[in-house]
């Protein structure tokens, strides 16, 4: 716990000045904390010598008075710099916050697709929430008050030492007792907290994935059972809990009682010895508030110990997702700023700094060239095999295959998002793997199936790979896209606001939007990921149109589920199984047997058995065969 929690103080060694002030206000907090007890101390001790005969009231009464002042001073003081620090504490935790946050989300950015691949969404908020949010907390609350009461204790024991030394043991022994104890029982603490942390991320995930597509809930009716699934991990937590807390406060009884028998002897030490002559009352009261004063922090062990725990537990998420290692070629500003030390903010200058040139396609050879590559998610199951294609300057390319034969995995090969396990794939004759992914991203513009759009307006959406577009630029990609009417449409235009993920705007509208945004990003690659296999043929007209507008001048690798979609390209590939069947143009495959030709005759059947077959495909629209 205590290594885990002085990692992060290490990672966050940018807030020294924040941690020195913080240690000096503790310091004159404890300071001033400790004068209290003296100044009431001597004022009981004048004001029974002046009850007993032994000095004069007059002499008391001007004593009381100062010594009531110098109480004001203290107390008003101890007010001001505990506040000070408070701020201080504040800021530090926030700005903690701030970098361990900062850190995570650049972290996140940087790594490879494959970490997404084992992870759910929800969990990996839930994880910021508790992890980063459980250590500032703690460390707020400990700088703002736990710190300056140990400071406190340190100090009454060398008091209590001068006036009587077993009084200080006994004192002593509190601490070490007390974690000896709660060390013990967080053994099995920490298990019970890994399991109920397991099942929160669990719901949160899940609760996250069914909120993103609460349209799907509805349409299967599901509701119910969702909602009864994420009441099951409640449930399991609060079984874990009972069971947690109940050996949690049975060892708390007995921390605690064995605190009340240590502080019965030192009570009764302190009445014996001061009824016996050795304290003066003044000093009897002076010890009976320093005693006050040293039991406040051993009842409070149990919570800093329980939150420091959690905050550990926390850490260690956080630091397990910290020690993945980035894609290879993450932006060095991303590095830095997921590096403790590194960067704080990214400026603007960085952020245009860091727009990266395309690459430029040769005016002969190859733009897309795949050769014999290979490729695996899992090591001994491969997904694609010897794949040998390539595609020139404005050439159009269809992939064609059943589901799962490998297409989208060639387009992630092409994005950068996963690196060939063998064989060869250039894109504008550069190697993919001596290409920066940036470069390579850059130099690829995606048209997804769904649009993926951000809550924000349509200018922003529009703009998203270029900020700095004028508003001509928008205007003109949005009227080539065919976008441009109905975003007049609406009231305000461009700077409709479009809520998250689109949701006012319908299927075509979006898709438009994202065909704008690629043809505002102007890259030499064009990827259409079966851009118009979930839009009706009204809206699918619009959309083609737009898109056949952004293939323009492009290479263009298309995925489709229609034969609406193949029937115009220069050529087709085919996969099965993860290889490549056939080459060629739609007019020599439509005759060859192959995998093409199946296609047009199972569209144009009517035959159950044939629509079935079709599906494997993706391909839903047996009467499509009119496109052809």
């Amino acid at each position: 716990m205590l290594k885990s929690l002085s990692r992060i103080l290490r990672s966050t060694k940018e807030l020294w000045p924040f941690y020195v002030v913080v240690i000096i206000t503790s310091i004159l907090t404890a300071v001033l904390a400790m004068a209290t007890p003296f100044l009431v101390a001597r004022a009981t001790d004048a004001i029974v010598d002046a009850l007993a005969g032994r000095s004069s009231v007059d002499a008391a009464t001007s004593t009381i008075i100062w010594l009531t002042i110098g109480l004001l001073v203290a107390e008003l003081g101890g007010t001001v710099i505990r506040n000070i620090g408070g701020w201080f504490g504040d800021v530090m935790a926030t700005r903690m916050r701030q970098i361990l946050s900062n850190r995570y989300y650049a972290k996140l950015l940087a790594l490879p697709q494959r970490y997404y691949d084992d992870q759910v969404t929800g969990t990996i908020i839930s994880r910021l929430d508790r992890s980063i949010l459980g250590l500032t907390d703690f460390f707020k609350s400990f700088a703002n008050n736990f710190f300056s009461m140990l400071l406190t204790v340190g100090m009454i024991l060398g008091v209590c030492a001068v006036y009587y030394w077993p009084l200080a043991l006994l004192l002593a022994v509190i601490f070490p007792m007390y974690l000896y104890l709660t060390t013990r029982t967080s053994q099995k603490w920490v298990v019970w907290e890994k399991q109920k942390n397991e099942h929160i991320d669990r719901a949160q995930g899940r609760f996250a994935e069914v909120i993103g597509q609460v349209k799907v809930v509805k349409s299967f009716v599901t509701e119910l059972r969702e909602l009864r699934l994420f009441q099951g991990h409640f449930a399991h937590v609060i079984g874990l809990t009972k069971e947690q807390s109940r050996y949690w406060h049975a060892m708390d009884t007995v921390r605690m009682g064995a605190l009340n028998v240590i502080f019965f002897a030192i009570y009764l030490m302190l009445f014996w010895r001061t009824l016996h002559g050795h304290f003066s009352i003044g000093e009897l009261v002076l010890l009976l508030q320093y005693v006050v004063m040293a039991r406040q922090p051993a009842t409070m062990m149990s919570w800093l110990v329980d939150t420091a725990q959690r905050a550990g537990a926390g850490s260690r998420e956080y630091f397990e997702a910290m020690e993945e290692l980035e894609e290879p070629a993450a932006s060095p500003t991303l590095i830095d700023a997921a590096t403790p030390g590194g960067s704080m903010m990214v400026s603007e200058e960085e952020v245009r700094a860091g727009s990266v040139p395309q690459l430029s396609p040769s005016a002969t050879g190859p733009v897309i060239e795949f050769d014999r590559v290979c490729f695996s998610y899992n090591e001994g199951e491969p997904v694609v095999r010897e794949v040998s294609f390539s595609a020139t300057k404005g050439q159009k390319v269809a992939l064609v295959g059943e589901s799962g034969g490998g297409k989208s995995t060639l387009v992630n090969l092409l994005l950068g998002l996963y690196t060939p396990s063998s064989g060869s794939l250039r894109v504008c004759g550069a190697e993919v793997t001596e290409t920066s992914a940036h470069t390579l991203r850059s130099s690829v513009g995606v048209v997804f199936q769904e649009p993926a759009l951000f809550s924000g307006t349509i200018r922003e959406n529009i703009a998203y790979a270029r900020p700095e577009a004028t508003e001509e630029e928008i205007t003109a990609v949005a009227k080539r896209a065919f976008a441009h009417e109905f975003i007049m449409g609406f009231k305000d235009g461009y700077d409709t606001l479009i809520g998250e993920r689109g949701l006012r705007l319908s299927g075509g509208q979006k898709q438009r939007i994202a065909v704008a945004r690629a043809m505002l990003k102007d890259a030499p690659v064009l990827v259409l990921d079966e851009a118009t296999s979930a839009l009706d043929t009204k809206a699918e007209r619009v959309v083609q149109a737009g898109l056949e507008e952004l293939m323009i001048g492009r290479t263009t690798l298309v995925i489709a589920h229609r034969l609406s979609t193949i029937a115009n390209v220069d050529l087709i590939v085919t996969l099965d199984k993860g290889r490549v069947d056939e080459v060629g143009s739609p007019a020599d495959l439509a005759t060859s047997g192959g995998i093409y030709s199946e296609l047009l005759r199972l569209t144009a059947s009517g035959s159950a058995a044939d629509r079935e077959r079709l599906k494997r495909f993706g391909f839903n629209d047996v009467n499509d065969s009119h496109s052809l």
